[in-house]
């Protein structure tokens, strides 16, 4: 195997997907051109694989950093996977073009590689990312996603993007798209929250079966946004045994996060702005966890999300109030 693809897996649509991915997502606090300065930095230390959206608003940043180092001769364009996702408000078929467009245009880049469903709980269409009644409530859309993925599905025949995907979607979402008269397409990826104390064993199970690869956000704990997670949420990198066997390792435990979801066959983010951190973040391939590691890692799981997302609760296509 080529090392271009040693470090991928093999999407069900036959493209290539870098199994570590750099995230750009940042809390309102960080100016934008962090964003900017950071995926550069990555690219550099061997981050291929950028995970973006529309939501994030630091499109320009990115497509930017991506754009000079392209042309000073760091990678070319197809070295690059680019991931940018279809926002809530923008879940009506007529509306999924459009919105792709418009990032591809912030981006100044003429396709992406994935593109995929940000979150099933569609919202009312419009520039405002998440509109609110006068009450503080969310006001949702009711729209079927299966015609949501026919539109992705034309995106991708358009060339616009390579691969179409799904996030935060629970099984029963993911059967009604399989289970579509005329599906096209599969989605070849699932991204959602996967760490070791909520680690998706069913989840990945179920994908595993169906040739739909789970990719890991907020696989090192979470950023603890204040807007999204409980104050009081237990710091991941902090676990006593993740500590133990990083240290066993001469590894930090973050690293260990990363390396277990790569050996169980999961395509993992690592999202930091801090240089130091970006590349130890990408120093994850040439250690491996024994059989024993990753068994005390499965241990650690307790099903808890640190983005629980309660605000989209009462949206009948609310993906966590099942199991998996």
């Amino acid at each position: 195997m080529d090392l271009k693809h040693s470090r991928s897996v093999k999407l069900n649509d036959g493209h290539f997907m870098p199994v570590l991915a750099f995230g750009t997502l940042a809390s309102d606090d960080v100016p934008k051109s962090k964003a900017a300065e950071a995926t550069k930095m990555a690219i550099d230390v061997g981050f291929r694989h950028i995970d973006a959206a529309y939501v994030y608003q630091n499109e320009k940043e990115v497509g930017q950093a991506i754009r000079d180092k392209i042309a000073d001769g760091t990678v070319k364009r197809e070295d690059i996977f680019y991931t940018t996702k279809l926002w809530a408000t923008f879940l009506r078929p007529e509306l999924v073009r459009p919105a792709l467009e418009r990032s591809l245009k912030n981006l100044q880049l003429d396709y992406v590689d994935l593109f995929i469903i940000h979150i099933p709980t569609a919202m009312k269409p419009g520039e405002d990312l998440m509109p609110m009644d006068a009450s503080g409530k969310l006001i949702f859309d009711t729209v079927d996603l299966r015609e949501t993925w026919e539109a992705l599905e034309k995106c991708k025949d358009a060339g616009l993007t390579k691969s179409i995907g799904v996030s935060n979607f629970n099984h029963k979402l993911l059967e009604m798209i399989l289970n579509k008269p005329g599906l096209k397409y599969k989605p070849v990826c699932n991204q959602v929250e996967c760490h070791p104390y909520l680690n998706q064993s069913k989840l990945l199970e179920f994908c595993k079966s169906k040739d739909i690869v789970l990719v890991a956000y907020s696989a090192l704990g979470s950023q603890r946004d204040a807007n999204w997670v409980e104050k009081d949420s237990p710091i991941l990198l902090e676990d006593p045994i993740l500590n133990a066997i990083a240290k066993k390792h001469g590894r930090n435990p973050g690293q260990v996060a990363l390396r277990y979801q790569v050996q169980r066959g999961v395509v993992v983010l690592a999202k930091s702005f801090n240089e130091k951190r970006i590349k130890e973040n990408f120093q994850i391939f040439d250690f491996e966890l024994t059989p024993e590691d990753m068994k005390a890692i499965d241990g650690l799981n307790r099903n808890f999300r640190y983005f629980q997302a309660r605000i989209f609760a009462d949206h009948p296509d609310f993906p966590f109030h099942d199991e998996y």
